[in-house]
């Protein structure tokens, strides 16, 4: 694939073989795009769940969000967003030429400003330069998306370099034990020294009772060893689960969970209308003084 060529900086010139949309809709962009790649370096601890309700709350805000499942080979994030049925083409047959950028980008049926695009589906696993990632992500940026959310493979191979590569920010998820902690503070580095330095930290399967009982780490514990700034902290919740199985994220639901409430909140943190987190001991009371202090002007 050939590389992009720049006109200035709000122009950019595509490929036709990239090409998604008209060029009066593709050739000019004045937005700001911003490409955050969520990871975390250990594997189960919840990145693409995360990547699902972060992205599918962002939307649901009025923005128009891009994930994009970077796993080649072991792909998830469609069966969580129930979309593993819409997939024909992949960034791979956009790279070899196959089909338009727009034709691999699926487009969520509930909400239109959300689109997955799947690196690959059972191809070899080498194949997609960190060029062919910083291209994938220019033309995506070009189509006029606010967030593009890259759902990093687990791991510190050659998968994570390419992922991170075209990225400006990095969310980092982590769960609160020691492995999960030592591997996101080895990402954290790893981050640094490849030039991203924007990081946040996201606690994710907390459980109030076991920090209680001094049996888990706690999250100003886990901030403290990691020294990262918070964005967000999830707790443990069986509903996650069923949201996979139904191919829902968790935010979708009529009736929020405590975890649910707790990704919206994270999504309206990351895009800066937020800035209250959630006490999970006492959650719902915590909610209702702030609809107050908001509504009324109550502390």
């Amino acid at each position: 694939m050939k590389d992009l060529k720049y006109v200035d900086h709000n122009k950019v010139v595509m490929n036709p073989e990239l090409s998604a949309v008209s060029t009066e809709d593709s050739s000019t962009y004045n937005h700001i795009c911003r490409i955050l790649v969520i990871t975390s370096g250990k594997g189960g601890v919840g990145k693409t769940t995360a990547t699902a309700n972060l992205g599918m709350s962002i939307a649901r805000l009025g923005y128009r969000v891009a994930l994009i499942d970077s796993d080649i080979g072991l792909r998830n994030l469609d069966l969580l967003l129930g979309l593993e049925n819409r997939i024909l083409y992949t960034a791979i047959d956009v790279l070899e030429a196959g089909c338009r950028l727009d034709q691999a980008l699926i487009r969520d049926k509930r909400w239109k400003n959300l689109s997955l695009l799947s690196i690959s589906k059972n191809r070899q696993r080498y194949n997609v330069t960190r060029n062919n990632m910083d291209n994938l992500m220019k033309s995506i940026a070009s189509l006029g998306y606010h967030f593009i959310l890259i759902d990093c493979p687990a791991g510190i191979d050659v998968g994570f370099i390419n992922a991170i590569s075209p990225a400006q920010e990095a969310l980092i998820v982590t769960t609160p034990e020691i492995t999960a902690i030592r591997d996101a503070d080895r990402v954290a580095g790893l981050l640094e020294a490849n030039g991203i330095y924007n990081t946040k930290l996201l606690v994710n399967r907390v459980r109030t009772d076991m920090v209680k009982r001094n049996d888990m780490l706690s999250v100003p514990d886990v901030q403290e060893m990691l020294g990262i700034p918070l964005l967000g902290v999830i707790p443990e919740d069986h509903n996650v689960i069923i949201a996979t199985n139904k191919g829902e994220p968790l935010v979708l639901n009529k009736k929020l969970t405590l975890s649910g409430i707790a990704f919206e909140n994270a999504a309206r943190r990351l895009i800066g209308k937020q800035d209250f987190f959630i006490d999970l001991t006492t959650p719902y009371k915590g909610i209702l003084q702030k609809v107050k202090h908001f509504l009324f002007g109550i502390v």
